[in-house]
Parts: structure tokens; C-alpha cells; sequence
């Protein structure tokens, strides 16, 4: 079968490797459509995403969907011909009593398309994968396979949401309009904001907030008109979250799910203090892909995320696309397509 493998910074390769054999608790899923994330082509232009660096070839990718081909003996959860995604984390050993239902805060957790473990985690950049069945999830009717590459991302979105607190008749701000950002405006729609402004500096991110579902929309250094109580900073950029710092309302939340980078950034740290800000970290998604797939398979405007798809031998030339921002929302490779 084909693989993506990552050699080094902007060194990608497609190779031949075995396909996966099939445990007795394992899937094996024929892949359709695989997203790129930001962590993708972070590893690709630099060989590290956050703390992670890579230090052997490994295959990216952790947004997936496709096509169940085997099961192995002891599994009864799913057959053959099911459409099917996964969720990416697996985890060695208990949870801490103390994070219970915050299993992405495991201390012992593999992500696919992960350098952040020896040996790396093989990702979803190929034409099979095999994974274990409680990583399987079902992709419901009338949703396409198409679609349901982006309920990873998705998940990430709804999780910063419900980091946020109850939304429900709250205005909020929304920093960044790529994928995560977007797709949290699609979340936040979901869970009741009363209104929602995003911020982004590319006029079609922001074209593209509106059609899913944000009420205005401003460009970078534009006044915010009104009050926003809550604000999800989805650019990872320092400069967004100081401007939130300032912006959002007195005793307000912000929630940072954009990737910031592990350099010291500077922010107005005098204003947390005065103005009793709430600034809460959100970190991938713990139990939200099965309500990610129900929304996604109800909201057809989120096809309008999905700007590029290119068939995995022109990955280098789609890698390119995803990183520019001016360009490209979700950028997706194609495998199978079907």
C-alpha cells in the first residue's frame, strides 16, 4: 500500500509498505479522504510540532475517514463496508482519578501522526490503517465520508466551547477563522450564542465565517463593536490573545485553542488581574467526536471549510495550499474518495 512519510523538514516521500495486518481486537479501515492539520505542516516545515520533534521517517495525519475492510476475531462493534472515522488517542494505563472525563490530558497518551512518542505514532497518510476498534467511530447517515474528515477538528472546536462554559445567550468573539476557528463558530451556533463576531485578517476566512453562521464579521485592528462575555482565540497568535485581553468584557472568559508557540509571547497580564479574566486552556477533545459526526451530519454549510482536496501523490503541492492561510481552509488529500 501507499504511505506519506515525513523524512525531514519538507521532505516528503510516498512510499510502498506492507498493508496492516488485523489483531484480534483491531480494524482495519480503508482510508477515503485524510485532513491536513496545522500540526501536519508544522512537522513538515520544520520537523517539530510544539514540544514534539521528529527524530526518525514516520507517516502524518490524524483526520480520517473511510472504510472498515477487516475486524478482527474478537470484535462485534462494527463489520466490513462500514463507514467509518477515528478518534486519534490511545492511552497505556489508568487515568488520574483527578482527570476524570479529561482523558486528553492522559499522561500516557498516542496520537496519530504523532512525533511526540519513540517510536513516532504512524498517522493516517496511507492507503490503510489499522487501529483498535474502541477507536472506531461510525459515520451516521446522510453524512458523507467527504464530510466526516473534518470531525476531528471538529471535536477539537467543540471542546473549546465547552471549555468555555455555558454559551447559551452570550455573545462571543471568535479570533482566527481557519479550520478550528470556523468550525467553532459552527459550535457555538449549536450551543445557543446569542451572537457571534469573528476576527480574521483574510477577507475569504471571513466570507467564509459568515456562511457558517457568524452574525459580523471584522478585520484585524478594526474596532469590536458591543459586549462580548466570552472569546475563543483560534489563530495561535500572540498578538490575537493580547488584543482579547483588552477586548473581551469585564469578568469575561477566553479560551486558547489556537497552537501558540512555546516562546515566550507578551501579553497585558496587568488587565487579567483588573478586568477578573478567565483565561482557560483547550487541548485536542476528549468525548466529543460522536456529538462532532451528529452536528457535522446536520450542517451542510460546513462543506464550505473544505477548500482544496488533492489525491495523495500531490501531497507536496497540497501541503503548500494548507499552509497558506490566504488561500486554503481545509485542505484534504484523497485516497480512496469514495
Amino acid at each position: 500500500m501507499r504511505v506519506l512519510e515525513l523524512h525531514a523538514a519538507g521532505d516528503l516521500r510516498l512510499a510502498d509498505r506492507p498493508s496492516p495486518t488485523v489483531g484480534p481486537e483491531d480494524v482495519v479501515i480503508r482510508v477515503a479522504w485524510a485532513g491536513i492539520c496545522g500540526s501536519d505542516t508544522s512537522y513538515w516545515k520544520s520537523g517539530r510540532s510544539g514540544s514534539a520533534v521528529q527524530s526518525h521517517p514516520f507517516v502524518l495525519g490524524h483526520e480520517l475517514s473511510g472504510t472498515v475492510t477487516a475486524v478482527g476475531e474478537s470484535v462485534r462493534s462494527v463489520s466490513p463496508g462500514t463507514a467509518v472515522t477515528v478518534y486519534p488517542a490511545s492511552t497505556t494505563g489508568p487515568l488520574p482519578s483527578r482527570l476524570t472525563g479529561r482523558e486528553n490530558l492522559h499522561p500516557q497518551l498516542a496520537y496519530l501522526g504523532s512525533a511526540a512518542v519513540a517510536p513516532h505514532r504512524d498517522g493516517a497518510f496511507a492507503d490503510e490503517i489499522a487501529v483498535h476498534s474502541s477507536q472506531v467511530r461510525i459515520i451516521p447517515q446522510g453524512l458523507s465520508k467527504r464530510r466526516a474528515a473534518l470531525a476531528e477538528p471538529f471535536a477539537v472546536a467543540l471542546h473549546a466551547v465547552s471549555r468555555a462554559g455555558d454559551v447559551a445567550g452570550q455573545n462571543v468573539l471568535v479570533s482566527g477563522c481557519g479550520p478550528v476557528g470556523a468550525l467553532a463558530i459552527i459550535a457555538l451556533r449549536a450551543a445557543g450564542a446569542a451572537q457571534i463576531t469573528a476576527i480574521d485578517p483574510a477577507e475569504s476566512a471571513r466570507e467564509r465565517a459568515l456562511k457558517v453562521g457568524a452574525d459580523q464579521v471584522l478585520d484585524v485592528g478594526q474596532p469590536v463593536p458591543g459586549e462580548h462575555t466570552i472569546a475563543i482565540e483560534a489563530s495561535g497568535a500572540g498578538a490575537s490573545l493580547a488584543h482579547l485581553v483588552k477586548t473581551v468584557a469585564i469578568g469575561g472568559t477566553i479560551v486558547q485553542v489556537g497552537n501558540l508557540p512555546l516562546d515566550p509571547i507578551s501579553l497585558p497580564m496587568g488587565l487579567l488581574v483588573s478586568r477578573e479574566l478567565d483565561l482557560r486552556g483547550s487541548f485536542r477533545f476528549a468525548s466529543e467526536m460522536d456529538r462532532a459526526l451528529g452536528i457535522l451530519a446536520e450542517t451542510p454549510a460546513a462543506d464550505e471549510l473544505i477548500t482544496h482536496a488533492f489525491p495523495v501523490d500531490r501531497a507536496s503541492e497540497a501541503f503548500a495550499v494548507a499552509t497558506n492561510g490566504q488561500e486554503s481552509c481545509k485542505v484534504l488529500l484523497e485516497f480512496d474518495g469514495s
